[in-house]
């Protein structure tokens, strides 16, 4: 029994230990992707905007309404320029001021959301580097366990249950960290092109 659990333990050991990333500057950030952590409303929307608030409460809320379907990153952007399209039919007054507050609010409700989505991969990362940790002891452990005069077998066979366990856990979140670390680079490129076209709107 005990050669057929060294056996087995030397195969286990043979899997490489999990690593986050190759770059350990900054273990909140796992991905390939730069690290961008805030976004400028200016690059984007560089024609300047009243700091006054809209008077006409019609307009405001149609303004707010705009945003909000600007803010569905569901919608095709085919979609979006029709909404802006028909906003300016409503409002055909001071459309590029009216089309930027609109971009503002929806820059800062998308950027809100880029911003939760990277706080969410460093608490991502950081749980991934403490379950690593956690194979790593439980490791170290059954390979004491095992060089042991009177080796505790019950125990080696829980600890093997549970680093199997932990293993197949760390590996199938690492599958969902290129889902998560292009999130924030795709928001940000939509970002570019709700401005883009309804910059291109305002100009029609």
């Amino acid at each position: 029994m005990r050669t057929l659990i060294i056996t087995a333990f030397a195969g286990f050991l043979s899997i490489p230990a999990p690593l986050m990333a190759e770059d350990f500057s900054d273990p909140t950030w796992p991905c390939v992707q730069r690290k961008v952590e805030t976004l400028s409303l200016g690059l984007m929307w560089p024609i300047a905007l009243p700091e006054n608030e809209v008077e006409d409460a019609a307009l405001a809320a149609d303004i707010g309404d705009l945003a909000g379907t600007l803010a569905v990153r569901r919608l095709e952007m085919d979609a979006l320029r029709q909404a802006a399209e028909d906003f300016v039919g409503r409002w055909p007054e001071d459309k590029e001021v009216n089309l930027g507050r609109a971009f503002a609010q929806t820059f800062k409700t998308l950027n809100t959301r880029r911003s939760q989505i990277i706080n969410g991969i460093a608490d991502f990362s950081l749980g991934q580097i403490a379950l690593a940790e956690k194979i790593d002891e439980m490791r170290l452990e059954m390979d004491t366990a095992l060089e042991a005069e009177e080796p505790d077998y019950d125990r080696i066979d829980e600890l093997e249950e549970r680093l199997d366990w932990d293993q197949v856990i760390y590996s199938d979140r690492q599958q969902s960290i290129t889902y998560l670390c292009e999130t924030p680079q795709l928001i940000e490129k939509r970002l570019f092109a709700i401005a883009q076209m309804l910059q291109g709107v305002a100009k029609d």
